[in-house]
């Protein structure tokens, strides 16, 4: 990240974002296809990340975002709250979470090292969608065209989105893509097309320096349908 000394004039004054890339952020509309399974994670500590509906009472974000460095350890279930749509301060609907599963395989002093395991399933307290509401899963393929939104650190308040971008590479349970966002997009879905329909992809966990980031698969022994389906 760059900063500037005091007293610099203020033209130069420019915060370079981790992942940012070349693409073009858009709003998106938390309230058409394919994005009415988008939300807000929030802590009561208040962190805040991004999340997405897997089933009527489940959602599943980055395992990162429910962690906490001053208590060395992950949040308790009853402070994670989801906020279904959220756009600059409402909601469709909100729910608190009771349980959510970290395969021990992630690490949270390592996170790089075990980003291949960097994703939560949080059972909520109620249900919030219908099954019919929510998107199919797909396997991500080099080249396959690619979306990804979130609540990102530069505007928190809305789902900022690129529409246009790709999967680059697939990488055993890694996803690289050339989308454009940045931090607070963690926990967001990756999109990807195949026939002409949009499904996920994998979850947005880790945003590289200059350009894109990096999402874990649903598929190729990333995210299993059973933590997908939160049983």
């Amino acid at each position: 990240m760059m900063t500037t000394c005091a007293g610099a004039p203020a033209q130069a004054a420019r915060i370079v974002l981790p992942g940012i890339g070349a693409g073009a952020r858009h709003v998106i509309d938390v309230n058409r296809e394919p994005w009415r399974i988008l939300g807000r994670v929030q802590t009561e500590l208040g962190a805040r990340c991004t999340g997405f509906m897997v089933a009527p009472s489940v959602i599943m974000t980055a395992a990162h975002c429910l962690w906490r460095d001053e208590a060395a350890n992950f949040v308790q279930p009853s402070s994670i709250h989801f906020m279904l749509g959220y756009d600059t301060g409402s909601w469709r609907a909100t729910a608190r979470a009771v349980r959510f599963v970290i395969t021990p395989s992630y690490d949270p002093y390592h996170p790089l090292r075990t980003s291949q395991a960097d994703h939560a399933t949080v059972i909520l307290d109620h249900a919030l969608v219908k099954t019919n509401e929510l998107l199919p899963i797909f396997a991500a393929e080099p080249g396959a065209p690619a979306m990804l939104a979130g609540y990102q650190q530069d505007r928190m308040e809305l789902a900022m989105g690129d529409l246009a971008c790709h999967v680059v590479h697939v990488r055993g349970q890694l996803v690289d893509h050339d989308c454009a966002a940045t931090h607070g997009a963690s926990g967001a879905p990756l999109l990807v097309q195949t026939d002409g329909k949009w499904g996920i992809a994998g979850i947005d966990a880790t945003a590289r320096e200059g350009q894109g980031g990096t999402a874990v698969g649903f598929t190729n022994d990333g995210v299993s349908n059973k933590s997908v389906k939160g049983k």
